[in-house]
């Protein structure tokens, strides 16, 4: 009897919840106990949920699986998730759905408020994603300590895996698993900042990872590949929208990225189209709500421009 061959391009585990978005004019607090803002909105959200989206809309068979609460924000991800014809599978979560408030300025910076609520130990029994797992060519496992424990069976099964350590420091050893245990790693440099090349050799040679990719916003990204001394740079693309919203865009990067590489190309074009798919995400407000399209993704990427010349 011949092996069944994989039924998804790509597994994603863990990582759903809601966002509430409240527009300022800057990250800070004014003075006096009030202020008018215009109308909050709350979306489908967080970065399991962006990238298993952002997959699903470049044409790559997705699964996703998590935990969802039985309440109001879990019936909005049920339904937003039945409309896009995203194939989604879950378990009661005991806590109820995740939630975070992003404050978002002028320019379209943010600032995020999560309220991590899973209880400490939570686990997505290994009986309930392994089926998904044994038929995946990829495994996305998000920084949701319920995740942790497919990272052995990915392993064992020579599934590769991809992750995001968000704004990671360098330090904290509860990202570990993750900063260790991926072939693929991305993580944004806002909290790391001149430390980032340090960072990247870190995660390189303590773990898995044979590419390390670091987001830095405006400034570009830096790639390292394993044995190499120090990461490249390279530039941001010019936006084709104002930016309005920077909310998804390290999803974005992500998902446009690893579409480039599952589809063999080379290192340079990976960078293009995950570039062009961060700058077009900033271009909509919300969270995940403008997801690019494979056709779209590849017309965008022939008339990206770099904001200055590539490094060699």
């Amino acid at each position: 009897m011949t092996a069944q061959p994989p039924l998804y391009d790509v597994l994603v585990v863990g990582g759903t919840g809601v966002d509430t978005i409240v527009r300022v004019d800057a990250l800070a607090i004014p003075d006096g106990d009030s202020v008018g803002v215009p109308p909050i909105v709350d979306y489908v959200a967080h970065t399991g949920n962006g990238v298993a989206l952002g997959f699903h809309a470049l044409g790559l068979a997705t699964k996703f699986v998590d935990f969802l609460g039985d309440d109001p924000q879990g019936r909005m991800i049920l339904d937003r998730y039945a409309a896009a014809g995203l194939d989604f599978s879950h378990l009661p979560a005991p806590a109820g759905t995740p939630r975070s408030v992003n404050l978002v300025d002028r320019d379209g910076r943010r600032f995020s408020f999560y309220d991590g609520r899973h209880p400490e130990g939570l686990r997505l029994p290994r009986d309930f994603y392994l089926p998904f797992l044994t038929r995946a060519r990829h495994v996305h496992v998000s920084r949701s300590p319920h995740a942790q424990d497919v990272f052995e069976d990915a392993a064992r099964l020579g599934r590769t895996v991809s992750t995001d350590l968000h704004a990671w420091d360098g330090e904290d050893s509860s990202a570990h698993p993750w900063a260790f245990g991926a072939d693929l790693v991305f993580l944004s440099a806002a909290a790391v900042g001149e430390r980032v090349g340090e960072v990247m050799r870190k995660i390189a040679a303590a773990g898995r990872a044979s590419l390390v990719v670091a987001t830095d916003g405006a400034a570009g990204c830096h790639v390292l590949r394993r044995g190499e001394e120090r990461p490249r740079h390279f530039p941001a693309v010019v936006p084709e929208r104002p930016v309005v919203d920077s909310n998804g865009a390290g999803d974005a990067f992500l998902t446009a990225f690893l579409h480039a590489w599952f589809g063999g190309a080379d290192l340079e074009t990976c960078v293009l189209a995950g570039s062009v798919s961060g700058a077009y995400a900033c271009g909509g407000p919300g969270t995940h709500e403008e997801l690019i399209s494979a056709a779209a993704l590849a017309a965008a990427v022939g008339r990206a421009r770099y904001a200055r010349p590539a490094a060699p």
